[in-house]
């Protein structure tokens, strides 16, 4: 067996075949160990389905990878990979539920993802034997289907060893050790003994660059072996195979077969099966399994069935296909599949280490392994993959992440399969966890609560709960929910008075040392900002694209304090950490320190806001505190406010005059109720993150993970002024040379009245898909809906009137100048 590989894949199921077919394919010298058989994992008992349906950009273009890379096996290997092109129908009982199809559909265009409308009476004409009276519609997919797992995962390994990749069985990997420059890896021979896996005493060391963990339910016991996190846990998946079903069997003689047929709102899958029905249901109560790893004794097993909680689902199966009813049962599986808290896999390097990459808790494998395989690959050779990867990235869950939190999450997860996936919903399990000091303050208020980074973060404020309170739940929609009433006043009092709003989930790094300066000027694009002021920047990757946005503060010559996204704390920390290691031999000794725990963050923003802040200011003179010449915008000063020191940055990301006030987290409270009690005679509302999105657009203020990611530069953003072409600084060189390829842009929306764009929308020039919308949402300035996104240059000119599909329809969407409401920035830097 070789012992030393450029790349190193274990596990052999589906998604692991798949990345050392692409990783082979790219020309790497790759080994893939399995510590059983292949396809012994959750790949043997998969149904196999290959759905296209999903609101994530990036899981779909995964998913569309994998169903056109899939056709191509047999060419190219002479293995059948059992595709039935069979196409898939998602049928809908409300007219809500069509609402998230026409949503999807809007992102399925923005990937060139082909789709069809069926009416009910067409659905029954077409497929007699499915019950149409209580149904509204349905969306088909014509192209995807379903395929036998253990085929196209030995079509992948025959085609990865025509790429050179060498295949081993029976091999268990025991340790790792990254030695400074490549992974030691101590393998086991595994063997079978009395229908056991056990291990012998023959041991092999593999010396791999990287290193790919595809270990499906075992990650809890690759966590382990790297002394890492990894939110993967199983959980029970139940399905059932019918007898042949003698109405089916008649009505094939002469038609071909149905497609996957899946009824969202009764919670489960069917599909034909040898004249017979297999029927997946996604159940409430299922159980997670295997939390702190899988037993040694199981193996390619599976767990008693339990027809009492899938009763429901099978009586809605009979409804649908009335057929069914006096079909036997023939067989039935039940077991693990790996979930993750929002049912996302895990794709993308691991935290903390060098040159190891995780592929786990994948929920629909077989629909992803071959798309995760080709941009696994992208980024493990080119440096990026070409779509943005950082919404799958394993850094997404910090080092809070708990074994408790992760079952829990992952069980909702799997019962939220089929749930209606509003924009708006907050899942509520496992909360609250973390909480700022004011979130009961908050929540007395009337804050209702979404999370971020496990932060619970006020959306906007209801009734409060002596007013009788407001239930979340069912104010959630695809269009207009009984939310947005409360965002519009929010939005309204920052635009006219003051509000108040909670960025305590910020993260936040403290960058100081000798090295300090010169690390962040080589690490950022933007000049570094002078002592006591702030600059916006972005750090980029290898690929000249946006990899993380940061605000700095300069506090002394060789002291900063970056502000971050607050969904990306582990993110953007492991990559400045090691960014630093890396400079460190060249630019002197850089002490980082995730500090986003220790400051809390008000953001006071309005016209009223300065006049707030004198109130309770300390200061030799009050009145000239806050002034232009004292306190100009885009600096930062230490102030007090009543008794409580505050860092003071004067910024608003809702674009009026205001301030950040990052204060220490223990003395929260008291600056709350200073800040509300002097407040009251200036009308202080309290204001959460959705009027906030609102009013960031606005002013066309990016977002990192919506106009800012991995697939655009900060040019094609159109930030021009904050790129400083005449210093080095890393990714420079790959974003000069990739040009603008699309632009970001600000629309205006004249679009339905009970509705607003989310910022999943395709964007279309007459019957021409010319980009697609990534913010959206409603301007109380403007009165109108408003988005931003990105489209081809030649149609991003100001004034161009493209159209944004929204419910099947399209509607105008004008292209505005940046920054639409006050362009002059002069509300922000008004004196006083």
């Amino acid at each position: 067996m070789k012992t030393h590989v450029k790349a190193l894949v274990v596990g052999g199921g589906a998604v692991g075949t798949s990345i050392a077919y692409h990783l082979g394919k790219a020309g790497w010298d790759t080994l893939l160990l399995e510590r059983d058989e292949l396809t012994s994992g959750s790949t043997w008992h998969a149904a196999g389905l290959l759905p296209y349906f999903n609101m994530s950009y990036a899981t779909t273009h995964i998913h569309d990878y994998s169903i056109k890379f899939y056709k191509t096996l047999e060419e190219e290997t002479g293995l059948n990979a059992g595709f039935s092109v069979c196409g898939n129908l998602r049928m809908a009982q409300s007219k809500e539920r069509m609402d998230e199809y026409m949503l999807y559909a809007s992102t399925a265009e923005t990937c060139g993802v082909p789709y069809e409308w069926m009416s009910p009476d067409q659905i029954k004409e077409r497929f007699p034997l499915v019950r149409t009276e209580d149904l509204v519609g349905a969306i088909y997919h014509p192209t995807d289907g379903y395929i036998n797992p253990a085929d196209v995962t030995m079509a992948m390994a025959k085609g990865a060893r025509q790429h050179g990749v060498t295949i081993e069985r029976k091999w268990q990997v025991d340790s790792y050790h990254w030695n400074g420059h490549e992974w030691e890896v101590t393998c086991t021979r595994t063997a079978d003994k009395g229908g056991n896996l056990i291990s012998t005493d023959e041991t092999m060391v593999i010396h791999a660059e990287h290193v790919v963990t595809a270990t499906g339910n075992h990650a809890q016991r690759t966590a382990k072996l790297l002394g890492i996190k990894i939110p993967a846990i199983p959980v029970e998946h139940q399905f059932i195979v019918t007898e042949p079903d003698p109405m089916l069997v008649e009505w094939r003689k002469n038609n071909p077969e149905h497609p996957v047929l899946r009824d969202a709102d009764a919670k489960w899958y069917v599909r034909e099966e040898r004249g017979g029905w297999i029927l997946g249901p996604y159940e409430r109560n299922a159980p997670a399994r295997f939390e702190f790893g899988v037993p040694d004794s199981f193996r390619a097993d599976l767990f008693p069935l339990d027809l009492e909680r899938i009763e429901e689902e099978y009586m809605s199966f009979i409804h649908r296909i009335p057929s069914s009813e006096e079909v036997g049962l023939k067989d039935d599986f039940n077991g693990p599949i790996c979930y993750t808290p929002d049912g996302n896999p895990l794709v993308g390097p691991a935290p903390g280490l060098r040159n190891m990459w995780l592929a786990e808790g994948f929920s629909f494998g077989i629909t992803a392994a071959g798309g995760t395989g080709h941009y696994m690959a992208q980024m493990m050779v080119e440096g990026e993959a070409e779509i943005d990867m950082a919404s799958l990235d394993p850094k997404r869950y910090g080092s809070w992440m708990t074994t408790e939190y992760a079952a829990r999450k992952n069980e909702e997860s799997y019962e939220h399969v089929y749930i209606l996936h509003h924009p708006d919903e907050e899942r509520e399990v496992a909360r609250p966890l973390r909480t700022a000091p004011c979130y009961d303050r908050m929540a007395a208020r009337g804050a209702q609560f979404g999370v971020v980074n496990g932060f619970e973060r006020p959306n906007y404020f209801g009734p409060t709960p002596d007013e009788g309170g407001f239930d979340d739940h069912a104010s959630r929609s695809f269009r207009r929910g009984g939310w947005w009433k409360y965002a519009v006043e929010e939005a309204n009092a920052v635009r006219n008075g003051v509000g108040l709003l909670d960025a305590s989930a910020f993260t936040k790094h403290e960058v100081k040392g000798p090295g300090a300066t010169a690390f962040l000027d080589w690490f950022t694009c933007n000049k570094l900002p002078r002592v006591g002021r702030i600059n916006l920047t972005y750090a980029l990757t290898s690929h000249g694209t946006t990899r993380t946005e940061y605000t700095i503060v300069r506090m002394a010559e060789d002291h900063y304090y970056l502000v971050s996204a607050g969904a990306w704390t582990d993110y953007d920390s492991d990559y400045l950490r090691k960014a630093a290691e890396d400079k460190i031999p060249e630019v002197g000794y850089v002490a980082i320190n995730d500090v986003t725990t220790k400051y809390g963050v008000f953001a006071l923003a309005g016209p009223k806001s300065r006049d707030l802040l004198k109130e309770v200011i300390k200061d030799a003179d009050p009145e000239t505190a806050l002034c232009n010449k004292r306190f100009p915008w885009l600096s930062m000063k230490h102030i007090e406010l009543g008794m409580v020191p505050v860092m003071a940055i004067r910024v608003a990301y809702t674009g009026e005059l205001g301030w950040e006030l990052h204060h220490p987290i223990e003395m929260q409270n008291h600056l709350f109720d200073l800040l509300e009690k002097a407040g009251e005679k200036h009308g202080l509302k309290m204001v959460g993150g959705r009027a906030q999105n609102w009013l960031r657009q606005e002013k066309s203020y990016r977002a990192f993970g919506n106009e800012l990611g991995r697939d655009a530069t900060p040019l094609e953003a159109d930030l021009p002024r904050f790129i400083d072409l005449e210093k080095d600084f890393f990714g420079k060189d790959a974003l000069v040379k990739t040009g603008v390829r699309s632009k970001c842009v600000t629309f205006l929306i004249d679009g339905p009245d009970d509705a607003d764009p989310w910022g999943r929308e395709a964007l279309y020039a007459g019957d021409l898909r010319v980009g697609r919308l990534t913010s959206g949402g409603y301007s109380v300035h403007f009165g109108k809906s408003i988005g931003m996104g990105y489209v081809k240059p030649e149609h991003a000119e100001v004034g161009t009137v493209l159209k944004v599909k929204m419910f099947d329809q399209l509607w105008d969407a004008t292209i505005v100048e940046d920054s639409p409401y006050d362009p002059k920035n002069a509300t922000i830097r008004v004196d006083g």
